[in-house]
């Protein structure tokens, strides 16, 4: 199963869920959005529009900041 995660810089919510994956050897891609606004119309759907991070796809399964986000 493919994991995105989506991130922001200095966002430490996202530095948090990213170290988690990698404690648990998750294989994960990492999308910066700031880095590639491409990408924003993606987190736009998963978000219901909002503007926030770290979002976590996992399959089926979409998580929106499960533990506290940054808004940019």
């Amino acid at each position: 199963m493919a994991i995105t995660l989506y991130t922001i810089p200095a966002c430490p919510f996202s530095d948090a869920l990213r170290e988690q994956l990698k404690q648990r050897g998750a294989a994960f891609t990492e999308v910066d959005v700031q880095a590639r606004p491409e990408r924003l119309p993606e987190l736009a759907k998963l978000t219901g529009r909002r503007r926030i991070v770290p979002v976590l796809v996992d399959g089926t399964r979409i998580l929106v900041a499960p533990e506290g986000g940054t808004t940019f």
